[in-house]
């Protein structure tokens, strides 16, 4: 790509990206969250950030087998979901095309790296297309963790009762489906309500990944103590979705100026000896002009020496052992 070239999708990257931040900070406020007004008081201020803070930084001293980098490439396997408060056929066969054609060419393209990967599977998704839990366990080094029932931000209807019952509901689902009790949580759509981190606490995870708050591993706080969870962060610039998206249509349709950018985050997590992490959907990602990205990125890390791919489980696990947990 020329220089010039580069420096237009990179315009407009930055724009997308801006477009999305804004939009997501101008969104009306929750139910049960009352916003911090303009004449807000320091106890005020206080309080509106207490329900979940970054703890004790929890980066292990070392890596298994003296890896310089730990990578996991992770997937939110939404699919129809995303469409479900509105599901006509044709947005909902935008879904189903990440079920039919991206998660098979995924795992192929995992299948030729030989490399592990997390997938986040709402219970909709799964009972949709029960082959592709079939499929990813098949090749019995995956992940399979809870991403909802379908797909619900709890924030938006501020019920303990309720999240709790789906979120049950999810881990006992794919305890079914996949004859092992999911360890990790991803809140959909990165969405935490007021009462998420007492209850995946209480089901027992051994970790989350929703939250942004550091580049590695942490311990969660919850009004001004230990939550007990390990959080392994994502965030948005390592996401397919704020590129790609609005559903999934192409607002930066070049694949070279995402592979720069997820690039430069492994970099940053390689030059610091730290953690990096990927999202993806397969019905953004897995498309044929857009796997690419990905397909030039694995080959990028696999070239570099020491690098540890994993689950997000295996670093939980790696990280809990280091930190005497």
């Amino acid at each position: 790509m020329h220089f010039s070239s580069r420096v237009a999708w990179s315009a407009a990257l930055l724009l997308t990206v801006i477009a999305c931040g804004a939009a997501q900070a101008r969104r009306t406020h929750s139910p049960g969250i009352a916003p911090v007004e303009v004449d807000a008081t320091l106890e005020q201020m206080q309080a509106a950030a207490a329900n979940v803070r970054a703890g004790k930084r929890l980066a292990p001293k070392s890596w298994p087998a003296g890896a310089k980098v730990a990578v996991c490439i992770s997937f939110d396997v939404d699919n129809e979901s995303l469409w479900r408060t509105n599901p006509l056929p044709a947005s909902m066969s935008e879904g189903e095309y990440g079920a039919l054609e991206g998660l098979p060419r995924i795992l192929t393209l995992l299948d030729r790296y030989a490399i592990p990967a997390s997938f986040y599977i709402p219970v909709m998704s799964a009972s949709l297309h029960p082959q592709m839990i079939v499929e990813i366990r098949k090749r019995e080094r995956h992940e399979i963790g809870v991403h909802g029932w379908v797909h619900e931000e709890a924030s938006t209807y501020d019920d303990a009762a309720k999240e709790e019952t789906l979120l049950n509901q999810s881990i006992e689902y794919l305890t079914r489906a996949t004859g092992k009790r999911p360890v990790g949580f991803r809140a959909p759509s990165w969405d935490f309500s007021l009462h998420t981190i007492l209850l995946i606490r209480k089901a027992g995870f051994l970790y989350d990944s929703s939250l942004m708050a550091m580049d590695g591993p942490y311990d969660l706080v919850s009004k001004g103590k230990s939550a007990g969870m390990l959080e392994l962060p994502v965030n948005w610039i390592a996401d397919d979705y704020p590129y790609y998206e609005p559903a999934a249509g192409g607002s930066l349709p070049s694949a070279d100026a995402v592979y720069e950018i997820y690039k430069a985050e492994f970099d940053g997590a390689y030059a610091e000896g730290g953690l990096f992490v990927l999202t993806m959907h397969p019905h953004i990602t897995g498309h044929r002009s857009r796997i690419v990205a990905l397909d030039r990125l694995l080959a990028y890390i696999k070239s570099k020496p020491d690098v540890w791919f994993a689950t997000l489980e295996q670093v939980a696990n790696h990280v809990k052992q280091q930190n005497g947990k």
